[in-house]
């Protein structure tokens, strides 16, 4: 799909979003509907912004609050979601266009991020997980005939991607995975489990990493293209998780399960290779979620501010409050610019791990904080589900320790600097 398609199946959705708007009041309406992004200081591409305004279109019209609501409140994933957002080219947006995608560059992948995030935190995990740790790895590592086979259904959204990688005893070290791929014949023989797997549920095809020569440590892991369906593949019970509770997550197991040698990813025993690239890129894509939350929480707890009266006066008049909006704004606002730097930075080929390690560490550490402070404008009404400033909390809580931890990412900027320094 070209640009230009976009726009043209945009060009309804913002007639919806604008209806389903005028049908709002109040603080719902004014606190989703109006947004305090500062379109001036992002610095957005011409192209750039109309995708940001596109996605925004597509999210009020498919995601409005209500629905986002609900979502969190079932714990289950919007089934209708995928095709939608493969109607808008949006699930293959990195990868050519001669393969179905948009072509487009990643800082545009993490402002669709950004937006997905500040309607539904949970719709916005499942797409990254889908359309970067899955569609892109098949993009970069596949070779034409995998690109072939799974590109087109994934990028359409008839079949959801995922990717597994971390253990019950293998998080942050990952490289320590137990999980083994012997090769036997023309196929190789999987064997073990791997936990906290987004979209696994609901997923049909996953990028699985594995131990083929397990005594070679970082240089012995190689990755798989999986199948549901697959003798031997087996999931567990969906997580009770604390936020992103729209992003349907489980833990998988192996047992015995064949795989054909034509769908190992990359290069036998270079599995780590393709692991590394992709968590750099991971980070910076995802560090969109914690900034289109932060945009949601800042733009709820402003607009609530200036109608909530108390003592005859709006808080917002209060010197305290005001305090608040302004740390919130300047932080949501370094936040962004840090990572959209960071963004340009990779497509121009400059793919620095400690940047887009920093990225996510500090866009989501102040998520947490912005996303506090949220509550607390919101005094009782905060701390109750009944109002989406809850959700945004818990769902920011998810970026301090998926895709890595805030103690890793710390680790990973400070031992580039020993390298460089050596």
């Amino acid at each position: 799909m070209s640009f230009s398609a976009l726009r043209t199946a945009a060009a309804p959705l913002r007639r919806t979003a604008l209806a389903s708007t005028s049908l709002r009041s109040g603080v719902a309406r004014r606190g989703m509907a109006t947004t305090f992004y500062n379109t001036d200081v992002a610095g957005l591409s011409e192209e750039q912004a109309e995708l940001r305004d596109a996605v925004a279109s597509f999210v009020s019209a498919e995601l409005p609050p209500e629905k986002a609501a609900a979502i969190d409140r079932n714990n289950e994933s919007p089934k209708d979601i995928w095709t939608k957002l493969g109607d808008m080219g949006l699930l293959g947006i990195t990868v050519p266009e001669e393969f179905g995608g948009l072509g487009k560059g990643y800082l545009d992948h993490t402002i669709v991020m950004e937006e997905l995030s500040r309607a539904s935190g949970s719709v916005a995990l499942s797409y990254g997980a889908h359309s970067n740790l899955c569609v892109n790895q098949l993009n970069r590592h596949g070779t034409k005939e995998q690109k072939a086979k799974y590109l087109p259904d994934l990028i359409s959204g008839k079949k959801v991607g995922s990717l597994a990688m971390s253990e019950p005893g293998s998080g942050s070290d990952v490289v320590s995975m137990t999980t083994t791929a012997v090769k036997k014949g023309d196929h190789y023989v999987l064997n073990g489990g791997k936990m906290w797997i987004t979209n696994a549920p609901i997923a049909s095809t996953f990028i699985v990493y594995a131990k083929t020569e397990p005594k070679a440590g970082s240089k012995g892991i190689t990755a798989f293209i999986l199948e549901r369906g697959m003798k031997g593949f087996t999931q567990l019970p969906k997580l009770d998780k604390v936020g992103m509770r729209g992003s349907d997550t489980c833990e998988i197991h192996f047992d015995n399960v064949e795989v054909p040698e034509t769908n190992v990813l990359g290069t036998v025993n270079r599995g780590a290779a393709v692991l590394m690239s992709g968590l750099d890129l991971e980070r910076l894509v995802l560090s969109g979620g914690p900034l289109g939350l932060m945009q949601a929480a800042f733009d709820y707890a402003v607009t609530y501010a200036h109608e909530r009266k108390q003592f005859g006066t709006r808080i917002a008049e209060f010197q305290l409050i005001q305090g608040k909006i302004a740390d919130m704004y300047t932080k949501l606002g370094a936040a962004r610019s840090y990572v959209y730097a960071v963004g340009r930075a990779c497509d121009q080929g400059a793919i620095s791990r400690r940047d887009c390690a920093g990225a996510i560490l500090y866009s989501s550490d102040r998520c947490v904080e912005v996303t506090t402070e949220a509550m607390q404008m919101l005094g009782g009404n905060g701390y109750t589900n009944d109002y989406p400033v809850a959700r945004f909390w818990r769902d920011a809580r998810l970026y301090t320790v998926g895709a890595g931890t805030q103690e890793i990412r710390r680790m990973l900027i400070a031992r580039m600097f020993n390298e460089q320094l050596k």
